[in-house]
């Protein structure tokens, strides 16, 4: 039987045998902008992978429900609202990715913790209420986003649809290494709390009866949530269905659910995920565009392929 920590290990020597074989396929001899240009492509999937994979590992825990994205709180589609609204309001201008990608992080963080402290403190709901009204208020920011485009003139509406998908390509090193000091300090709040998390995934009632205050865990973790998918979404843009992905993939991994495994797995098989996606899409089979497009594509059909399951079962995924 092969263990968690063997698992780990044979993760994290695929991880760095994919980054080092991204980084030197036919890399130009002596060529230092080539090669500073692809270890910055390299660090940000690092930070989003890990970003959006240990978010969607704590939120299906907190709701558990393993259907379920952090995105269909409605962060994304705030995004996409702000996006569009920029674009609305001052036209095609080039914006400062200093203060555009603080204004988006500060927006999603904020929303978030106005939805958390109303239904959860204030009112005093379930984590399910909770993950409703998100789901509506997610449905007015596209409804509006939708009105905004449509008033837009084709020109505008061409530079805006680019922001509509993940680019890993051509960060800007501050804000990396920005994002790089929030998902660590985040990522090690998560592991702090790993004990705490497997008590949590066990559901309300038993976590409770063990001595966990349920609902101080689920709001620390859910603020946690949008401070990860915040920080991914205003590096590169948005990942809808990427999370999904690669927890999922996890979860087979690790042959696991403790959090003590899936929680740096989750990070590696994200990591192996993009690099390699990349590695393929753009130097091997020579394609052009962006790669997060292949990969909603591919977490769409996961997404669907999860929903039919549960559906069959006759209880969540």
């Amino acid at each position: 039987m092969v263990t968690p920590a063997v698992r780990l290990s044979l993760l994290a020597l695929a991880a760095l045998g994919i980054i080092a074989f991204y980084v030197a396929y036919k890399l130009p001899t002596g060529s230092s902008f080539v090669l500073e240009r692809r270890l910055t492509t390299v660090a940000t999937m690092t930070v989003v992978a890990t970003a959006i994979g240990v978010a969607t590992v704590l939120f299906h825990t907190v709701t558990a429900n393993r259907i379920l994205t952090p995105s269909i709180m409605g962060l994304d589609a705030l995004y996409l609202a702000l996006q569009t609204a920029s674009v609305f309001f001052l036209g095609i201008v080039v914006v400062n990715p200093v203060a555009q990608y603080l204004v988006v992080l500060a927006s999603m963080v904020a929303f978030a913790l106005l939805l958390f402290n109303t239904m959860l403190v204030r009112l005093n709901r379930s984590v399910t209420m909770m993950v409703l009204v998100g789901v509506l208020l997610g449905g007015l920011f596209r409804g509006l986003s939708s009105f905004m485009q449509r008033l837009l003139d084709p020109e505008a509406f061409v530079v805006l649809s680019d922001r509509f998908f993940a680019d890993f390509t051509g960060t800007n090193p501050g804000l990396l290494g920005i994002s790089a000091v929030l998902v660590a300090g985040s990522v090690a709040w998560v592991w702090r709390s790993r004990r705490e998390l497997d008590v949590v995934a066990l559901g309300r009632d038993l976590a409770i009866g063990l001595g966990v205050d349920h609902c101080r865990a689920s709001l620390v973790h859910l603020v946690l949530v949008a401070l990860l998918v915040g920080t991914s979404t205003a590096l590169v843009g948005p990942t809808m269905f990427f999370g999904l992905l690669v927890a999922h993939l996890t979860y087979r991994l690790a042959g696991t659910h403790r959090h003590a495994v899936t929680v740096p797995a989750v990070a590696l098989a994200g990591t192996i995920t993009l690099v390699g996606g990349q590695l393929l899409f753009e130097r091997i089979l020579g394609f052009e565009g962006s790669l997060s497009m292949v990969v909603e594509f591919v977490g769409g059909i996961t997404f669907i392929v999860l929903l039919l399951r549960s559906a069959r079962a006759g209880r969540p995924a």
